[in-house]
């Protein structure tokens, strides 16, 4: 069953919360990552109480359209559970969910959405108070793995790294793989993206998409981004936005605290999915014939520790550390007044050491290699 750890989440949610603390259940996620069949499977837990309700279709629209909001009390009649799917597609849906949540409190609501800048934004301002909300990403390690074996999970990275795991993906075979990211990269990842405030450059999205994709690991320049593409850097720094509340891309941005010398406003870019960064390069070869493995394992190893943080609702702040003197930390974790420092090799034989002026200036911190013999602990939340 797809993400059986948000689902429990949800459920538990659900459960604890009396009619008068009653919220909404926001759903966040990228299209495909497998919302609405986890949507449906908590239907099934209210037999013949509860609604699905996919908002793709415009006479669901009309249905929950704010106008008709009076002729709501029809629709919700003997529901304990009512879901939209698609939930942005509804005209004024922050309203429309403000008088569900209020006039109706015995009836608990999900409302699901592939892209949060179309959702939240209309919804942030009349749910204030009245809202759970829950991130669904592709397939997390833990999810497909964490009852095997070390050395039986060690046979999947190469999979993992090239192919990503969508949850289409783990059932097929690489060449079907290939196709269906090719497929799902085409178009249909971004359509969210494309018909936002009618986004005037489509062909561009992909371009800059390319771009960052061949500079996963690396510190991106939105200046040189700009320059390559022909546009202002105002262009650039939306169309990231874009994609980041669309669950496609993430960024880490610098620690900055102590050190005269330490590099403040870079950031990095790194995808959510490395089969969607595959594809868009069209480069989904064997591992041993790659040179961008050490790019692949951090960003593999980064995205799969943010899921499982995500997933298991734990609160920390990501970044990433480097000096102008080139001494650098691929990623840190802040929790409390504790400083996680990590690097990422898939050398297990080369040594990393934490570099001194960060020892020096941050006395509360620890840190730590990952590499393929001991990946498991840092991506099962054991680290």
């Amino acid at each position: 069953m797809r993400n059986r750890i948000v689902l429990k989440q949800i459920e538990r949610t659900l459960l604890r919360h009396h009619p008068e603390k009653n919220r909404a259940i926001i759903l966040y996620g990228p299209r495909q990552a497998g919302k609405t069949t986890l949507v449906k499977h908590i239907i099934e837990k209210y037999p013949k109480k509860a609604k699905y309700m996919s908002c793709d279709y415009a006479d669901v629209r009309d249905v929950f359209a704010y106008e008709n909001s009076h002729k709501l009390k029809e629709v919700v009649r003997n529901l304990q559970l009512l879901v939209l799917d698609e939930a942005q597609r509804i005209e004024n849906i922050g309203l429309v969910l403000k008088i569900l949540v209020d006039d109706y409190p015995n009836v608990r609501v999900i409302a699901t959405g592939s892209s949060s800048f179309d959702l939240s934004n209309k919804i942030s301002e009349p749910l204030t108070g009245r809202k759970h909300e829950f991130l669904l990403f592709p397939f997390s390690f833990e999810e497909l793995f964490q009852k095997e074996l070390p050395h039986e999970q060690k046979r999947h990275l190469d999979f993992l790294l090239r192919f990503g795991s969508y949850p289409e993906i783990a059932e097929k075979n690489e060449t079907e793989a290939e196709i269906y990211l090719k497929e799902l990269t085409g178009s249909y990842l971004f359509k969210d993206v494309f018909t936002f405030q009618e986004l005037k450059k489509p062909e561009l999205l992909t371009k800059l998409l390319r771009l960052i994709a061949f500079q996963i690991g690396s510190e991106v320049s939105y200046h040189e981004l700009a320059q390559k593409l022909g546009v202002d850097q105002t262009v650039i720094q939306r169309y990231l936005f874009l994609l980041e509340e669309a669950f496609v891309i993430f960024r880490l941005s610098a620690l900055k605290r102590n050190l005269r010398n330490e590099v403040t406003k870079s950031r990095k870019i790194y995808f959510w999915d490395l089969g969607i960064r595959n594809s868009l390069i069209q480069n989904h070869n064997r591992l041993e014939f790659r040179n961008d493995i050490g790019a692949l394992w951090e960003n593999f190893c980064i995205a799969e520790r943010m899921k499982y943080l995500n997933n298991h609702q734990k609160g920390v702040n990501h970044y990433f550390w480097r000096t102008y003197a080139q001494k650098e930390i691929d990623y840190i974790e802040e929790a409390g007044n504790t400083l996680c420092a990590y690097e990422f090799s898939w050398n297990h034989k080369k040594k990393r050491k934490l570099p001194k002026a960060f020892s020096e200036s941050y006395k509360n911190s620890t840190f730590e290699v990952i590499h393929p013999e001991n990946f498991q602990k840092f991506l099962l939340g054991n680290s």
